[in-house]
């Protein structure tokens, strides 16, 4: 059992990072493998709309995004992290989260998500709410914790000493690797699913 976990700050080595690492760490204690993947500064294209993955099955821009679509069709589980700018995520991991989900060409039902954001003060909540819409469209189970999965600093040394936001990593991976195994128990006993076909309803047609 895997999961992949995105750093989505330019910061390799801060805030995010080490709520990040805290989450790994605690998901390596129960049996679960993790990889990170630094975002970086890379600079990844923003989806346009193309409609081009429908046909070649992957994003029509190769870079981080397709080489993370095959990484996560590995694993059971997927933890995005971000730092809060504006009361919003990196815009640079939303350009790749929005390619990754849009272009990814199997089925993402029942991989385990999380989101974790840090800020130094405030605009968390927003940030952390619209991270999970990404999970939530794509039948995937979203994680919780104590408390919403937030860590509070200006830099490393602050968010090390931000012990409530430390906890709350450690309860997330603990729930993560609990809800992982549960599915894959589940599985077993339970799968396959009943599928209805999909319905997409427009009101522009007048029908």
């Amino acid at each position: 059992m895997k999961a992949l976990l995105i750093n989505g700050s330019p910061n390799k080595d801060g805030c995010t990072k080490t709520a990040l690492l805290e989450v790994s760490k605690t998901l390596n204690e129960e049996g679960i493998q993790t990889e990170i993947v630094d975002i970086g500064s890379k600079d990844i294209r923003g989806c346009i709309a193309c409609k081009k993955c429908r046909e070649i099955g992957k994003c029509v821009f190769d870079d981080l995004a397709n080489e993370l679509v095959l990484k996560l069709k590995e694993c059971d589980g997927l933890v995005v992290g971000s730092p809060v700018y504006f009361s919003n995520a990196n815009g640079s991991l939303l350009n790749l989260l929005t390619r990754m989900f849009y272009s990814c060409n199997y089925d993402l039902s029942f991989k385990v998500g999380a989101s974790v954001v840090s800020a130094r003060r405030a605009g968390c909540s927003s940030t952390f709410d619209q991270l999970n819409k990404f999970f939530t469209i794509r039948n995937m189970p979203v994680v919780s914790s104590q408390y919403w999965n937030n860590v509070h600093g200006y830099n490393k040394e602050d968010t090390l000493k931000d012990l409530e936001g430390l906890q709350t990593m450690r309860v997330l991976g603990r729930n993560m690797a609990f809800l992982i195994k549960s599915i894959a128990l589940g599985k077993e006993k339970y799968f396959p699913l009943k599928q209805e076909k999909k319905i997409s309803t427009s009101f522009m047609d007048g029908k």
